[in-house]
């Protein structure tokens, strides 16, 4: 069996293993991009053969909870997918992630070639440079071994559970780590110097711009709208659609892990607001009156936005996303 069989359009797919803590935290950040095929929870770097996820946790198989990704290395390089490995984890952890200590919540890359080895190293020694984090990265980067999924009702947890990893996420301490070493955090004079009024007051400020007087309500193009701050990917003209609103609306982002959601008590109203991961932009609401299979409609303004034309997409360093327009 090989180790880099092909998919469905003909093109060879590899895997990345990767070790990041809790298996449940390291599947959304990977599904739903370009060239991501399948995202699968299990178990490997131990000795035991079929592991349950009982005697994982007790610590008795050496293995560690991770994921195996298989994807289009031509859509979606493997480097891209160590940069959001690094962003995952504490990689200055050797006793675990977070709130869950022992071993079999360490983190560890599990490369599957000499290519992999090669760049998991480089980007080992750059997140160690980078300045981030104020200890050493202790994250070993070994041979990949067997890997065992794990039992089904851990598959897919942030979608069969949503309420729970939420919460489990932030108790956790894994999103507060990630806000504090990952965020797009800009200070606000230097935002407001290159933003516009109107930019800034949605993006920092939670306003609301006029329906049917913006930039992007009855916008056409085809591409992608990414966030004004920071640049981070969120929805497509694919999943966009004419809501009678007046501000652009769309049927889902490009990625659930992309947005972050908020109750939203102001105006006596009870909405839910949607904000960008990256730079915690305010961008606007979701509704649950869309016309999509999840019946969601994202009203957005137009402000909290910049669109990127098909055409644009590999200049700006978007050209995983062109995929989608073919």
């Amino acid at each position: 069996m090989t180790d880099n069989p092909t998919n469905e359009t003909g093109s060879r797919t590899e895997k990345a293993t990767f070790a990041g803590g809790c298996f449940w935290c390291m599947v959304s950040p990977f599904e739903e991009l370009p060239g991501i095929i399948d995202v699968v929870s299990g178990y490997t770097g131990g000795h035991t053969v079929n592991p349950t996820y009982e005697e994982v946790c007790s610590e008795t198989t050496g293995h560690a909870e991770a994921v195996q990704i298989t994807f289009d290395p031509i859509i979606f390089p493997y480097s891209k997918l160590l940069e959001l490995f690094w962003q995952q984890i504490d990689p200055t952890d050797e006793g675990g992630q977070f709130h869950d200590r022992g071993s079999s919540y360490r983190t560890a890359i599990f490369y599957h070639n000499e290519e992999q080895r090669k760049e998991a190293e480089a980007s080992k020694i750059a997140t160690e440079q980078s300045g981030r984090f104020s200890g050493p990265v202790v994250t070993p980067i070994v041979p990949a071994g067997v890997f065992y999924p794990a039992e089904e009702y851990h598959q897919g947890y942030h979608r069969k559970n949503p309420g729970h990893y939420k919460r489990y996420r932030k108790a956790s301490g894994r999103e507060a780590f990630i806000e504090k070493h990952w965020s797009h955090k800009e200070d606000k004079q230097s935002l407001k110097q290159r933003l516009t009024p109107l930019q800034y007051e949605v993006t920092q400020n939670n306003a609301t711009e006029s329906p049917f007087q913006n930039d992007f309500w009855d916008h056409h193009g085809e591409g992608i709208y990414v966030d004004i701050v920071s640049g981070e990917p969120l929805f497509s003209s694919r999943d966009k659609y004419d809501s009678g609103c007046g501000w652009p609306s769309f049927t889902r982002p490009l990625r659930d892990y992309s947005v972050k959601e908020k109750t939203d008590l102001s105006h006596l109203m009870i909405r839910t607001e949607v904000r960008s991961r990256e730079a915690d932009s305010h961008l606007g609401h979701v509704f649950n009156d869309g016309p999509g299979p999840d019946g969601l409609r994202y009203c957005i303004n137009s402000a909290a936005l910049r669109f990127v034309p098909i055409e644009d997409l590999e200049r700006e360093g978007y050209g995983e996303y062109r995929f989608l327009f073919q």
